[in-house]
């Protein structure tokens, strides 16, 4: 599945719109909305959700990483290799516990 945001062409990912469509390999769109953005060794990754509910099927989330074309459109593509989505999927639930150790410290008087 890949995905080109054009209207968002040039913006760092905090400045996305928090929603993107996505055209699978049989030309059908899918919205959905963006979680997360993450930097991996490098390289960036967006975390979406299926924007449809579908009641018979569990929505997780999927990762993509964001890659420019040669004109410069950010386009959102598979991730081909386990290996490297398991490190991406990693660092991203490390971000999640993190975010969540912060959330339940209390605050100070």
């Amino acid at each position: 599945m890949t995905g080109d945001n054009d209207d968002n062409r040039g913006q760092t990912p905090e400045e996305k719109e928090d929603t993107v469509i996505l055209t699978d390999e049989d030309g059908e769109q899918h919205e959905f909305q963006v979680v997360d953005f993450i930097q991996v060794e490098g390289k960036d990754y967006a975390v979406l959700l299926p924007k449809e509910v579908d009641l018979d099927d569990e929505d997780e989330a999927i990762i993509l990483r964001m890659e420019e074309d040669k004109d410069g459109h950010t386009l959102l593509v598979e991730i081909d290799e386990d290996d490297e989505w398991d490190r991406v999927a990693e660092a991203w639930e490390d971000l999640i516990e993190e975010e969540d150790e912060t959330d339940e410290e209390p605050e100070g008087d």
